[in-house]
């Protein structure tokens, strides 16, 4: 990413911890030429930078956010309760029960506070899908999914 882009996706994670599985999803938009910003913030241990965040993204030219977190994962549910952008939740793998106690959390989102959610540890995905959700209004992103879809067929 150009430092002088101006971010357009949102990438928050609950923990250091969670970096080198979301790797695929910065290296993915990296390729695209998506720029973007990535902050680690708890919605349990930091709500309010989580708050901060989220409710001033908007306002910074962010488009989609990306939220990647493991076990209880309310990471994706609290960042939607504080923005109106759209939010594709990352469910992190985890020693406990291996990812199903994120996937749920992040799925079974009450009524009028929708997170997308990608398979768990499917950072890949996030960072098409986030892609995809630009190119529904940015012609620039949507040939860029164009290209990559052609490639992926082509083998």
């Amino acid at each position: 990413m150009a430092e002088t882009e101006a971010p357009l996706v949102g990438i928050i994670m609950g923990s250091k911890s969670d970096m080198p599985a979301m790797e695929a999803c910065t290296k993915q938009l990296e390729e695209f030429g998506v720029p973007y910003e990535l902050v680690i913030a708890s919605a349990h241990r930091a709500p309010a930078k989580v708050h901060e965040w989220a409710s001033t993204a908007a306002d910074r030219g962010i488009k989609v956010i990306i939220a990647a977190a493991g076990k209880a994962a309310h990471l994706g549910g609290v960042v939607a309760a504080y923005t109106p952008l759209p939010i594709v939740g990352v469910p992190m793998k985890t020693s406990d029960l291996g990812g199903m106690d994120s996937l749920l959390s992040m799925v079974q989102m009450p009524s009028g506070v929708p997170v997308a959610c990608v398979a768990i540890g499917g950072a890949k995905n996030a960072a098409i899908y986030a892609t995809q959700i630009l190119g529904a209004t940015m012609p620039e992103w949507r040939d860029k999914i164009a290209e990559f879809k052609a490639a992926m067929a082509e083998g």
